[in-house]
């Protein structure tokens, strides 16, 4: 089968994870920093370009949820349904970033109402899904998020380094 010649209309780069934590508000005068954080688990960074739409999450999310990442104690992989794991999921426009002489350069990004809106929906898929898995049910898997459009503080426990990035 030929490789697909059109360009990509979404990026996602998965990280196992043993733990995370996001600061999804910066500390203010008067209040705290807000953090979400996960235990064991995937950390999804996501990013649409041009030409994505809904269509495309019901895929993604399907994909990105069952693909055999994670190590059981046994070295068996499974997929963070099967595990259960935890999963956060962090918009990151930078995945779609081009080098052009020294500088990046991100013409190929979805715009920013748009893609917000993409991201929110893939979020509530993500939720769904795992909410509809008895196994995750039983196991108090949780789902947290990102805000878009603003830079957030991220504290990783990898466990590897195990990276992978996947193209819609």
């Amino acid at each position: 089968m030929a490789a697909s010649s059109a360009p990509p209309r979404a990026r996602a780069l998965l990280q196992q994870c043993l733990a995370a934590r996001l600061q999804v508000k910066p500390p203010e005068p008067g209040s705290e920093a807000a953090w979400v954080e996960i235990q064991r688990g995937l950390v999804i960074y996501i990013c649409f370009f041009k030409g994505a739409s809904e269509e495309l999450i019901p895929k993604m999310v399907n994909t990105l949820l069952n693909v055999k990442l994670s190590e059981t104690e046994s070295g068996k992989y499974v997929s963070l349904l099967d595990l259960p794991g935890d999963l956060l999921i962090i918009p990151q426009a930078t995945l779609g970033g081009r080098l052009k002489g020294r500088n990046m350069q991100y013409h190929s990004n979805i715009e920013k109402e748009k893609g917000m809106e993409l991201y929110s929906h893939f979020v509530t898929l993500c939720e769904k899904e795992l909410a509809a898995n008895t196994k995750c049910v039983e196991a108090g898997v949780v789902v947290k998020y990102g805000t878009y459009g603003n830079r957030q503080v991220l504290k990783l426990d990898t466990n590897g380094p195990f990276t992978h990035m996947i193209e819609f």
